[in-house]
């Protein structure tokens, strides 16, 4: 299983999400944590979960990107923000991807490392039932 980290470490604002996938990577073998770096291309097909740093949130959540009311067209914090946006639904449109699911970590919270384990044990047991 893939998880693609999307964030800025220059940014401590946009930068969560990668700490918290170097935090917590040791404890998943089943998982391979791919840092994406701002404006790289999106390397991926089919499912896709996406671990990032969200604004206007209050507690880690698995947000349900299929919904297209989930995904704002505006940025957040910098242009790699919009470019996530814009890529999810672009390659969507021309069938590129399939579901697609958001770990968001609240950007100006403390980062709670259980809930994001917890959300990660259950994708896997979904991963490896195969739902």
């Amino acid at each position: 299983m893939y998880i693609y980290v999307f964030g800025n470490e220059d940014i401590k604002e946009d930068n969560k999400a990668i700490i918290a996938a170097k935090k917590i990577k040791k404890n998943f073998k089943d998982i391979n944590f791919i840092i994406i770096k701002p404006n790289q291309d999106l390397p991926f097909e089919g499912d896709v979960v996406i671990m990032d740093t969200v604004e206007n949130i209050n507690e880690v959540r698995l947000v349900d990107l299929n919904n297209e009311a989930n995904v704002l067209l505006s940025p957040r914090i910098t242009a790699h923000d919009f470019d996530l946006a814009f890529q999810i639904k672009y390659l969507r449109k021309l069938g590129k991807i399939g579901n697609v699911m958001l770990i968001a970590i609240p950007q100006n919270k403390k980062v709670d490392y259980l809930t994001i384990q917890s959300i990660l044990r259950k994708l896997v047991a979904q991963d490896i039932q195969g739902s």
